[in-house]
């Protein structure tokens, strides 16, 4: 060791990943930085990895399908042993593509009873559902929909779905419900806000498809000088912190991000020592009542 040190020995990478036809690296591709709802998840994800020695190489696609189908391509040329990924919206080639070379992947942030692969996640639609369905039960029936953008995105577009579920389970008129859809950010969600406010029957309840745009909601909101929630509720949707500091604080759906991060970790370095039998983690979520939601006026 002492030699080690004088001498600032590494053990060569190479030599090592081709001795033990493993080079210890994982890749995760999400669909954007700027998103805070992927954040702690790879954070929780890269730890677990760590434990066990393993190494975490990420990107982001930008919602670019095709860019993604080059970095999954790139990572797996640069030895990755297996790939997280985000949602199930990608060419089903690239499927194939990973089990040809035996590389092990897991599906985040989405759930599936498909039992070719590997998932840990949660049901988007049936937390969209319950959640509006909360909303709806304290008397809100002028309802309207901010969305991100659902090309692509299979968690932007079963929220939807969820929210049409619930609002036709209540026995309203699925045609009703504005819904907009934007990039994520707080801007958008402010410019979002204030398009559906230029309607003559203005909403009472505004669903939110991610916190972000909630926020926006609420600033453009209170820009117009109308009190949340006595005047309109706002609902968010993952439970990141920004939800917590925003006045007044977010009602929400949690997420559990950092669950998802460890246990796709741990899944991932499962396969890699058996990747004949997918894995299937559903993971709960749950409402959050702060004070942005309350029934509406009468």
């Amino acid at each position: 060791m002492a030699a080690v040190e004088k001498l600032h020995y590494a053990p060569n990478f190479g030599a090592r990943a081709i001795a033990a036809n493993r080079t210890g690296t994982f890749g995760a591709i999400i669909p954007t930085m700027e998103n805070a709802i992927f954040a702690r998840g790879i954070e929780a994800f890269q730890q677990e990895l760590v434990k066990n020695n393993a190494t975490m190489l990420v990107a982001s696609s930008a919602y670019n399908p095709d860019q993604e189908t080059r970095l999954i391509r790139t990572m797996v040329a640069r030895g990755a042993d297996g790939m997280l990924l985000i949602g199930t919206d990608r060419d089903p080639e690239i499927y194939e593509f990973l089990k040809a070379r035996n590389i092990p992947f897991v599906i985040a942030w989405a759930i599936s009873n498909d039992p070719t692969h590997s998932y840990v996640g949660f049901d988007n639609r049936a937390a969209s559902r319950k959640l509006v369905s909360s909303a709806i039960a304290l008397g809100h029936q002028k309802i309207a929909y901010i969305a991100a953008k659902t090309a692509m995105n299979d968690r932007a577009r079963e929220r939807v779905a969820g929210a049409i579920e619930a609002i036709e389970a209540a026995g309203f008129d699925r045609t009703v419900m504005p819904i907009i859809e934007t990039d994520y950010s707080i801007d958008n969600g402010m410019k979002a806000f204030d398009t559906l406010m230029q309607a003559s029957d203005r909403p009472s309840l505004i669903v939110c498809g991610n916190d972000v745009l909630a926020v926006g909601a609420i600033q453009a909101a209170q820009a117009r000088g109308l009190s949340i929630p006595s005047d309109i509720s706002i609902i968010g949707f993952d439970d990141i912190e920004l939800s917590r500091v925003i006045n007044p604080v977010l009602t929400t759906m949690h997420v559990p991000h950092k669950d998802m991060g460890t246990n796709a970790a741990k899944t991932l370095l499962k396969l890699v020592e058996d990747p004949t039998i997918p894995m299937r983690i559903s993971l709960d979520t749950r409402i959050v009542e702060r004070d942005s939601l309350a029934s509406p006026k009468q």
